[in-house]
């Protein structure tokens, strides 16, 4: 007879049952998103269950993970890598769930042989600092000449690309996300890339425009443009006719009382702009409304307002313009003022657009996207959020290293070669490290549609005879030379792919255990 140990309201499940419901739910989500693999690879449309008319299509691992509620404690621990690799650099996001899963996938068959978790762990990590040895080989470094690394930017930056939506037009996008992260000058800070997106035109009609644009238009009489702009950027009330005395209640036995207030009012709001005036500016930019009155005297001063500049523009237009949002202005010589060469109000599509050229932060640039659907833009900006952290990042360290299954099938022979040379149980566990870093090529190839078993032993036989820029070329299902194709990746995401998913393997591995206990109720009290 069994002891019931644990309250009612907890369920328990012991070590084979632990382990097989983390196995399960861990490959489950590798098989997910898989499919999304490749240049090849399809995406999917997440529809929302609460909100029939919500639908998102996207090819970005991160992105359907985040979007899934799943029940599984295993499955979870993959869409936190998956977020994880999102946050560091920002692809490869498939990749380093896929690889998890094949490792748990190739750990399940061990521990059916009655292997002890433990050593496969430690075999694991052989594997894993092995791998990285070898990929750090085969990487080349040019970030030295500035010509030459251009080139490996915008090979990585098509790579990326391939496998996302703007896959067809992506010598194009790779261009820009270049040019644009070059701007940057080796910061990594990607809020100095704004995207705007505008519904209408085609993928291919985006651009890149140097400086800042804005979504708001001058006031009424305004110039629509003006050089050398002196720029005020204000967080403050500029609406009058709200008589602001707070919970007060006030009763005028004539209209011309109720004039003298309104006349107080306007006066007040006189001072305010005389004090604004005292700065020496042509531009004045508020996160708030700003009524006819005020922007009558602003016209009259000649100085150009914008209104309703809300929270993300101010903040940006702050940090490119070199100004500081101010809501006091007794001080003008205390106050950093923005500049810029030109403020212009620009078409795209058939909005109006402010545009700031000549920004104080050179490094300063925007990206209007067009397309179809709202769909195709939200997962355009995605694919282009990938390529522009992959770049920002590569920027950083300049190694890189080379796709379509090559660096894996690298980093496997190098693994295979440690497993001949590590004695008893632990040399299984390596070899099966290998075996899963060479599912990544098998995968690429299945999505393709070619037959994967006969293409992966070709590229096996190319790159253990030595030949060691060979991999896939998935648009003529053949090996080819990744080198003379331009498939190029950056080295830390392929780095940062192989050791996550060998922590979040490990982590699983080491479960024995899982408990569920049901929260805390007002009869359950103890």
């Amino acid at each position: 007879m069994s002891v019931q140990i644990l309250g009612d309201q907890a369920t328990e499940e012991r070590a084979e049952n632990a382990r097989m419901s983390a196995f399960v739910g861990a490959i489950a989500v590798g098989d997910l998103v898989k499919s999304t693999l490749g240049p090849k690879g399809m995406d999917k449309l997440l529809q929302s269950s609460t909100d029939p008319d919500k639908a998102l299509i996207t090819n970005d691992g991160a992105t359907i993970l985040k979007s899934i509620p799943l029940d599984n404690p295993a499955a979870k621990v993959l869409v936190n890598i998956s977020k994880v690799q999102d946050d560091e650099v920002g692809d490869g996001t498939t990749s380093v769930t896929v690889l998890s899963a094949e490792l748990l996938r190739e750990a399940e068959k061990l521990i059916d042989k009655k292997i002890h978790p433990q050593t496969i762990i430690e075999g694991f990590r052989i594997a894993r600092n092995t791998a990285i040895e070898g990929l750090d080989k085969v990487s080349v470094n040019n970030g030295s000449n500035p010509t030459i690394f251009r080139n490996d930017l915008i090979n990585i930056a098509k790579t990326t690309l391939s496998s996302k939506i703007l896959s067809q037009d992506k010598d194009y996008f790779a261009n820009l996300a270049v040019d644009a992260i070059l701007r940057l000058k080796g910061s990594t800070n990607l809020n100095n890339i704004q995207i705007i997106k505008k519904v209408g035109g085609k993928l291919s009609d985006s651009f890149l425009d140097e400086g800042f644009i804005l979504e708001k238009k001058f006031g009424i009489n305004q110039p629509k443009k003006i050089n050398n702009a002196k720029i005020l950027i204000a967080n403050t009330s500029m609406d009058t006719d709200k008589v602001k005395i707070f919970g007060a209640k006030f009763k005028v036995d004539s209209t011309s009382k109720l004039a003298d207030l309104e006349k107080a009012e306007k006066l007040k709001m006189k001072n305010k702009v005389e004090k604004i005036k005292k700065f020496g500016i042509n531009t004045f930019i508020n996160r708030q409304l700003i009524y006819d009155y005020p922007e009558q005297l602003f016209t009259d001063a000649k100085i150009n307002s914008i209104e309703h500049a809300d929270f993300d523009g101010i903040e940006r237009l702050a940090l490119v313009t070199g100004g500081e949002v101010v809501s006091t202005f007794d001080d003008p010589e205390k106050v950093k003022l923005g500049y810029c060469d030109l403020i212009e109000e620009i078409l795209i599509g058939e909005d109006v657009f402010t545009k700031f050229s000549g920004v104080a932060a050179g490094e300063a640039c925007t990206i209007v996207l067009r397309g179809s659907t709202d769909q195709a833009l939200d997962e355009a900006e995605r694919s282009l959020h990938d390529a522009l952290s992959v770049l920002s990042q590569t920027t950083k360290e300049t190694k890189t290293c080379l796709g379509g299954g090559c660096s894996e099938m690298i980093m496997s022979k190098a693994v295979d070669q440690a497993a001949a040379n590590v004695n008893g149980k632990k040399s299984l566990a390596i070899e099966a490290f290998a075996r899963a870093l060479r599912a990544l090529p098998t995968i690429l190839a299945d999505n393709a549609g070619f037959d994967s078993s006969e293409l992966i032993s070709k590229l096996r036989s190319a790159i253990y005879n030595g030949m060691t820029t060979s991999g896939l070329d998935l648009n003529n299902g053949e090996v080819a030379d990744m080198k003379d194709l331009g498939i190029v990746e950056s080295y830390k995401l392929k780095r940062a792919v192989v050791s996550s998913a060998a922590e979040a393997a490990e982590v699983l591995l080491r479960v024995d255990n899982i408990i569920r206990a049901k929260p805390r109720t007002a009869d359950r009290n103890h």
